[in-house]
Protein backbone atom coordinates (compact mmCIF):
# COMPACT_ATOMS: atom_id res chain seq x y z
CA UNK A 1 0.00 0.00 0.00
CA UNK A 2 1.37 3.73 -0.83
CA UNK A 3 0.94 6.07 2.07
CA UNK A 4 -0.32 8.91 -0.67
CA UNK A 5 -3.86 8.12 -2.50
CA UNK A 6 -3.94 9.32 -6.44
CA UNK A 7 -5.13 12.55 -6.14
CA UNK A 8 -1.85 13.82 -3.79
CA UNK A 9 1.41 14.61 -5.25
CA UNK A 10 4.82 13.01 -3.65
CA UNK A 11 6.05 14.82 -0.89
CA UNK A 12 9.23 17.40 -2.26
CA UNK A 13 12.70 16.62 -1.62
CA UNK A 14 13.30 20.54 -0.75
CA UNK A 15 9.64 21.25 0.88
CA UNK A 16 9.93 25.40 0.18
CA UNK A 17 10.07 25.12 -3.37
CA UNK A 18 6.65 23.75 -3.35
CA UNK A 19 5.65 27.58 -3.64
CA UNK A 20 7.41 28.39 -6.75
CA UNK A 21 6.59 25.37 -8.58
CA UNK A 22 3.22 26.44 -7.95
CA UNK A 23 3.70 29.64 -8.70
CA UNK A 24 5.13 28.79 -11.86
CA UNK A 25 2.36 25.49 -13.30
CA UNK A 26 0.57 27.71 -15.54
CA UNK A 27 3.22 30.14 -17.06
CA UNK A 28 5.53 26.92 -17.94
CA UNK A 29 1.92 25.50 -19.40
CA UNK A 30 0.95 28.94 -21.52
CA UNK A 31 4.85 28.81 -22.42
CA UNK A 32 4.18 24.98 -23.76
CA UNK A 33 1.05 25.79 -25.54
CA UNK A 34 2.63 28.69 -27.47
CA UNK A 35 6.17 27.51 -28.04
CA UNK A 36 4.35 24.58 -29.90
CA UNK A 37 2.02 26.62 -31.82
CA UNK A 38 4.84 28.81 -33.35
CA UNK A 39 6.75 25.52 -34.01
CA UNK A 40 3.35 24.59 -36.38
CA UNK A 41 3.29 27.62 -37.36
CA UNK A 42 6.90 28.00 -38.60
CA UNK A 43 6.73 24.38 -39.87
CA UNK A 44 3.26 24.91 -41.63
CA UNK A 45 4.60 28.56 -43.22
CA UNK A 46 5.52 27.42 -46.60
CA UNK A 47 2.82 24.78 -46.88
CA UNK A 48 0.19 27.39 -46.80
CA UNK A 49 2.06 29.63 -49.51
CA UNK A 50 0.99 26.49 -51.96
CA UNK A 51 -1.07 24.43 -49.98
CA UNK A 52 -1.78 22.09 -52.71
CA UNK A 53 2.03 21.61 -52.80
CA UNK A 54 2.43 18.20 -50.28
CA UNK A 55 -0.60 16.56 -53.11
CA UNK A 56 2.14 14.44 -54.10
CA UNK A 57 3.92 13.91 -50.03
CA UNK A 58 -0.13 12.84 -49.05
CA UNK A 59 -1.09 10.50 -51.88
CA UNK A 60 3.20 8.84 -51.51
CA UNK A 61 1.47 7.50 -47.73
CA UNK A 62 -1.77 6.09 -48.86
CA UNK A 63 -3.91 6.41 -45.82
CA UNK A 64 -6.26 9.23 -47.16
CA UNK A 65 -9.84 7.91 -49.22
CA UNK A 66 -10.51 11.04 -51.05
CA UNK A 67 -8.45 13.31 -53.38
CA UNK A 68 -4.86 13.65 -52.48
CA UNK A 69 -4.83 18.11 -52.95
CA UNK A 70 -8.13 17.86 -49.63
CA UNK A 71 -5.66 16.21 -47.24
CA UNK A 72 -2.70 18.76 -48.67
CA UNK A 73 -4.49 21.81 -48.31
CA UNK A 74 -6.25 20.44 -44.58
CA UNK A 75 -2.73 19.71 -43.45
CA UNK A 76 -1.50 23.32 -44.54
CA UNK A 77 -4.25 24.77 -42.62
CA UNK A 78 -3.72 22.58 -39.36
CA UNK A 79 0.04 23.38 -39.25
CA UNK A 80 -0.38 27.00 -40.14
CA UNK A 81 -3.61 28.50 -38.78
CA UNK A 82 -3.78 25.67 -36.26
CA UNK A 83 -0.56 26.71 -34.83
CA UNK A 84 -1.86 30.22 -34.76
CA UNK A 85 -4.67 29.57 -32.17
CA UNK A 86 -2.94 26.92 -30.15
CA UNK A 87 -0.15 30.06 -29.78
CA UNK A 88 -3.33 32.23 -28.85
CA UNK A 89 -5.47 29.68 -27.02
CA UNK A 90 -8.10 30.00 -29.31
CA UNK A 91 -10.37 26.68 -30.47
CA UNK A 92 -7.13 24.98 -28.42
CA UNK A 93 -8.41 21.26 -28.07
CA UNK A 94 -10.11 21.49 -31.87
CA UNK A 95 -6.66 22.34 -33.20
CA UNK A 96 -5.20 20.56 -30.90
CA UNK A 97 -6.78 17.24 -32.16
CA UNK A 98 -6.13 18.19 -35.41
CA UNK A 99 -2.66 18.47 -35.19
CA UNK A 100 -2.72 15.60 -33.04
CA UNK A 101 -3.46 13.48 -36.11
CA UNK A 102 -1.43 15.51 -38.76
CA UNK A 103 1.54 14.24 -36.13
CA UNK A 104 0.08 10.44 -36.01
CA UNK A 105 0.91 10.18 -39.53
CA UNK A 106 4.56 11.91 -39.20
CA UNK A 107 5.00 8.89 -36.95
CA UNK A 108 3.91 6.31 -39.11
CA UNK A 109 5.56 8.01 -42.52
CA UNK A 110 9.06 8.12 -40.44
CA UNK A 111 8.73 4.98 -38.60
CA UNK A 112 6.84 2.36 -40.79
CA UNK A 113 7.04 3.77 -44.31
CA UNK A 114 10.46 5.07 -44.37
CA UNK A 115 11.61 2.36 -42.16
CA UNK A 116 13.69 5.11 -39.42
CA UNK A 117 11.63 3.24 -36.56
CA UNK A 118 12.42 5.62 -33.18
CA UNK A 119 15.18 7.64 -34.06
CA UNK A 120 13.52 9.03 -37.09
CA UNK A 121 9.80 9.84 -35.67
CA UNK A 122 11.12 10.56 -31.81
CA UNK A 123 10.13 14.33 -32.32
CA UNK A 124 7.22 13.95 -33.68
CA UNK A 125 5.96 11.44 -30.98
CA UNK A 126 7.37 14.10 -28.77
CA UNK A 127 4.94 16.70 -30.56
CA UNK A 128 1.95 14.43 -30.64
CA UNK A 129 1.97 13.94 -26.92
CA UNK A 130 2.28 17.77 -26.43
CA UNK A 131 -0.67 18.35 -28.81
CA UNK A 132 -2.63 15.19 -26.72
CA UNK A 133 -1.74 16.86 -23.36
CA UNK A 134 -3.50 20.00 -24.83
CA UNK A 135 -6.11 18.46 -26.85
CA UNK A 136 -7.22 16.72 -23.31
CA UNK A 137 -6.52 20.15 -21.04
CA UNK A 138 -7.33 22.43 -23.60
CA UNK A 139 -6.14 26.44 -22.76
CA UNK A 140 -5.78 27.73 -19.47
CA UNK A 141 -6.61 31.06 -18.28
CA UNK A 142 -3.95 32.77 -20.05
CA UNK A 143 -6.13 32.24 -23.57
CA UNK A 144 -8.50 33.34 -25.89
CA UNK A 145 -10.62 30.19 -25.06
CA UNK A 146 -10.97 31.69 -21.18
CA UNK A 147 -11.08 35.29 -22.23
CA UNK A 148 -14.03 34.51 -24.22
CA UNK A 149 -15.37 32.10 -21.84
CA UNK A 150 -15.98 28.95 -23.55
CA UNK A 151 -13.83 26.16 -24.89
CA UNK A 152 -14.41 23.04 -27.59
Amino acid sequence: MSDTTSSERPRLLIPGLGGLYASLYEFAETIMRVVAGAALVTHGYSKILNPFGASGMVEGIGLFPGPAGFWSFALSVTEFFGGICIALGLLTRFWSLGAFIVLLVTVYFHWVLQGEGWGGAEKSVIWASVMFFFMIRGANRHSLDARIGWQV
